[in-house]
């Protein structure tokens, strides 16, 4: 071989190797980020060309893709929309995917590694590729009777077997119709999606497990008074202070009671007594003398400043830090033990303090997957169950519990009453700001003695009562309907 042609053979072959070495690279190095990249049409055809497997609640499915003429080849459609929005989100073209169609993407496309036996076997009979169903907790006629109870109020409903911790009813309002966003047409997609944004009440958040989360009120009573019989100074026959009007130490202000009342005309009360007419200063000193340190343990051990995913993520309720890591000072502290101060939490997470009082003390991992199911309907995944934590010992879930059964029999939870069925529960009056009214909430569970369900209710400023709101006039008959929903079954 001469010298030129042995030259243009070491460029070819250089050329060769780049060549090479950049399809290497983006094959096997690049290729992640290039099919999430938003800019890739192929990817987004691809996607959407597949036959989406359906979400099914109660035996029915509620979002399911059908076969289109356009360039996409399915039309992902949901049934009772807004009913379930919370729980399914939505999947589009133009405004991506959230909630149970994001988080369980990987089964619904198809595309889990689990479920690698079912694509081999459409590869080999040279069956289009489809995804598997998603069989959800949720129970349609409890999900329905927590949609209906809370009307037009805006706020949040969270049921749970406590048993299990299986998630039977999550309802947020205001709430949105997933259609409207699962279209193809982009520009019709994009401006409803864009109406929901500026729409007045944040439609799109999920009020049950995410948003800004909400002052827990005298329903984070529960937590300081676990905290209290745990130390195992107290029981809940044990007389604590019940002043009319508790000063906040290091501070000028004074801890008063709901509606300026007095709690015990001796100064002194039960602890069950204390919890079942919500006595603030009762709880307010509680607070001071167990110390922010042991408050803060008894709620992360309820779940408290711990990442969940059920699997949607649910954003972290909070009990208050100092940012050194030191203790609150007192006065925060007896305002964080009523659940004031800067206590945040979200629904979901009420109904798991609930649920671990209901089950003898054993919390279980909430959770909405039940089972998910190849097209030849064989079972490719199904939820154990398992225990998130054990907060409280066995005494002290049973003292709680007939504490929460003394509220709605003769305290502030009487509008939570079922007839021929003994209820536990606590209300909560969330105040925020002063030119706002408080947020209603309740939560509990029954039968108390053979719990079937675990409820937690908030409403937003009052609901339809406004100022006149209180959690045993607006959240509690909410709470009601959802256990009669589950008991009358």
């Amino acid at each position: 071989m001469n010298v030129p042609l042995r030259r243009v053979a070491v460029v070819m072959l250089a050329m060769f190797l780049v060549l090479m070495g950049a399809a290497s690279w983006i094959q096997y190095f690049r290729a992640p980020d290039l099919n999430t990249d938003p800019r890739n049409v192929r990817t987004l055809y691809r996607e959407h060309g597949n036959n989406r497997g359906p979400i099914v609640i109660g035996g029915e499915a509620v979002a399911v893709s059908t076969p289109v003429d356009d360039a996409f080849g399915y039309q992902r459609a949901y049934t009772n929309g807004p009913l379930y929005a919370p729980v399914t989100g939505f999947y589009s073209v133009v405004n991506g995917r959230t909630q149970i169609e994001l988080r369980a993407n990987e089964y619904l496309n198809g595309t889990s590694d689990s479920l690698w036996w079912s694509r081999l076997q459409n590869l080999i009979a040279g069956a289009d590729p489809q995804g598997s169903s998603v069989e959800l907790t949720i129970d349609p006629v409890v999900q329905q009777a927590a949609w209906d109870a809370l009307g037009d109020q805006r706020g949040a409903v969270v049921a749970l077997d406590p048993t299990t911790g299986a998630i039977l009813a999550m309802v947020s309002k205001p709430s949105y119709d997933p259609n409207l966003l699962a279209g193809h047409v982009s520009s019709d997609a994009s401006a409803a999606y864009q109406a929901l944004l500026a729409e007045d009440g944040d439609p799109l958040i999920n009020r049950a497990i995410g948003g800004n989360t909400y002052p827990p009120g005298s329903t984070f009573k529960l937590v300081t008074a676990a905290a209290a019989l745990e130390e195992g100074d107290l029981t809940s026959t044990s007389e604590v202070a019940a002043p009319d009007e508790l000063p906040l130490p290091q501070s000028s202000s004074v801890l008063g009671n709901f509606g300026g009342e007095t709690c015990s005309s001796t100064g002194t009360m039960t602890l069950a007594d204390a919890l079942r007419i919500s006595c603030n200063t009762a709880f307010g000193q509680l607070g001071i003398d167990l110390g922010s340190e042991t408050i803060a343990e008894q709620a992360e051990e309820f779940g408290f400043d711990t990442d969940l995913s059920i699997p949607t993520f649910v954003t972290q309720s909070r009990f208050p830090q100092e940012a050194d890591g030191s203790p609150l000072d007192d006065a925060t502290t007896a305002l964080s033990a009523i659940g004031q101060a800067s206590v945040r939490v979200t629904p979901l997470q009420v109904a798991m303090v609930s649920a671990a009082i209901a089950n003898d003390g054993k919390l279980m991992t909430p959770y909405l997957i039940d089972q998910v199911r190849t097209p030849d309907l064989a079972v490719a995944f199904e939820t154990d169950p398992s225990v998130f934590s054990k907060p409280i010992s066995s005494s002290t879930a049973e003292q709680l519990r007939d504490m929460m059964v003394g509220v709605v029999q003769s305290g502030t939870g009487t509008a939570a009453q079922i007839s021929g069925v003994q209820v536990a529960g606590k209300t909560g009056t969330a105040e925020t700001t002063s030119d706002v009214a408080p947020h209603a909430w309740f939560t509990g569970f029954a039968p108390a003695d053979d719990p079937q369900v675990v409820v937690a209710v908030v409403i937003e400023n009052g609901g339809n009562l406004g100022s006149e709101a209180t959690g045993g006039r607006a959240a509690a008959p909410v709470a009601r309907a959802v256990m009669e929903a589950v008991i009358n079954q």
